[in-house]
């Protein structure tokens, strides 16, 4: 996205001698997209960027994968993932558990009071979501101050670490692509700048505003990459000889962002929107919607509840994070569900919520969507929590009555 910032010093001209008070030359690093062909910055450490001295192997979270066959709807329970006092041991990195994924983007839940290492994804961005909690996401371009509702883009390679803050543990939904995440294209002009039909814009972004450094011999760095393991992963920790948070300043397009749900502008209509019109960000054959508090539809006949409709193209993808879910009543779904709508599956309001719908004029609702073009399967962490049977929530029976 490119949206131009500076933080720090950075010295007159870019690819320039740049040195420190005593003369020391900093070490200028491109930061970019696409080769050198798209968004990029350019930061300058105290230190050698590339030194490590020592690497050894990192055992990923089970990143295993098991397909959704026999092809169901199904409901997860994200909540009972961590149960009692689990999150006081656990990070928001290390301590994922995968409920969802494919060879496009994964999606894991995390409960976490302890401090991550330090991390850095070289497979593609991260788009974590907030459910609660705060915390201080360092990184090596600033720190970001994140809380309740905040989506935190972190490009890929970008070396941060999660520390939670306040009492409340923290709860971290974490879509982690193959590829870059960017708000929908059809929201920015052809040189990236947010048009005025986009429900956000440039200032409803917080980005780092000052440099973090930070003293330190022989951190380490844990690295997840392309590798031979469960879903093409491996991980690795690497060495360095100096912190990795050694830049004095930066410039340029490409850095880690927040933005907060709440900044979200609903687009409504007379009758029913589909759900494009929620969209905030997407990625390669993925797409992030949000569906927020908003005065629903207004014609004197509209029926408020999405139609029943068949994925012929994509799984959909729904975390309900708060409110009611008119559409979803009776099906036991609630705060920290996941609905799981698969490709080949139609799918709509639970049994009389259509008409239970007619006349509001307004939604309390909160939920976070992803609709993926190729099939999702299912994680440890989601087949752990499956309800096992909201695939008959809809007849009211399953394959035993």
């Amino acid at each position: 996205m490119a949206f131009y910032q500076q933080v720090g010093s950075v010295p007159p001209k870019r690819h320039t001698q740049f040195r420190a008070p005593d003369g020391t030359l900093y070490s200028e690093e491109l930061v970019g997209e696409e080769g050198f062909s798209s968004d990029s910055s350019l930061l300058y450490h105290r230190g050698i960027p590339s030194a490590i001295v020592d690497a050894r192997p990192w055992e990923l979270p089970d990143q295993t994968l098991t397909p959704n066959a026999p092809l169901t709807p199904r409901h997860l329970k994200l909540h009972d993932l961590f149960p009692g006092e689990e999150h006081k041991a656990t990070d928001a990195v290390t301590g994922r558990r995968l409920v969802l994924g494919n060879g496009d983007v994964r999606i894991s839940y995390a409960v976490s009071s302890a401090t991550s290492p330090y991390y850095r994804n070289a497979t593609g961005d991260e788009c974590v979501y907030v459910e609660r909690g705060s915390a201080t996401v360092e990184t090596s371009f600033g720190a970001l101050e994140v809380g309740q509702g905040d989506y935190v883009i972190i490009p890929r390679t970008v070396t941060h670490r999660w520390v939670p803050t306040g009492d409340e543990p923290l709860r971290t939904y974490a879509i982690e692509a193959n590829s870059h995440i960017a708000p929908p294209k059809r929201y920015l002009s052809k040189y990236g700048q947010f048009l005025e039909h986009a429900p956000f814009c440039e200032r409803d972004l917080r980005t780092p505003t000052e440099p973090l450094l930070a003293e330190g011999t022989d951190v380490e760095v844990y690295v997840k990459h392309r590798g031979s393991g469960p879903g093409g992963l491996t991980g690795t920790i690497h060495v360095v000889p100096e912190h990795p948070f050694d830049v004095v300043g930066w410039d340029g397009c490409l850095y880690p962002y927040v933005f907060n749900i709440a900044d979200y502008e609903p687009i409504t209509g007379r009758v029913h929107q589909p759900p494009p019109v929620h969209q905030v960000f997407e990625g390669h054959n993925f797409v992030i919607c949000n569906f927020v508090p908003r005065k629903v539809d207004y014609h004197p006949q509209a029926v408020p509840v999405p139609y029943y409709h068949s994925n012929v193209d994509s799984d959909e993808i729904m975390f309900y994070v708060d409110g009611d879910y008119e559409a979803r009543k009776g099906s036991g779904i609630g705060k920290g569900s996941i609905s799981v709508h698969p490709g080949g599956h139609s799918h709509g309001p639970q049994p009389g919520a259509v008409e239970r719908s007619l006349g509001i004029e307004y939604f309390d609702e909160l939920a976070v969507m992803v609709d993926t073009f190729r099939p999702l399967d299912l994680g440890e962490g989601g087949l752990a929590v499956d309800d096992g049977k909201y695939a008959w929530s809809w007849s009211g029976r399953g394959p035993s009555a």
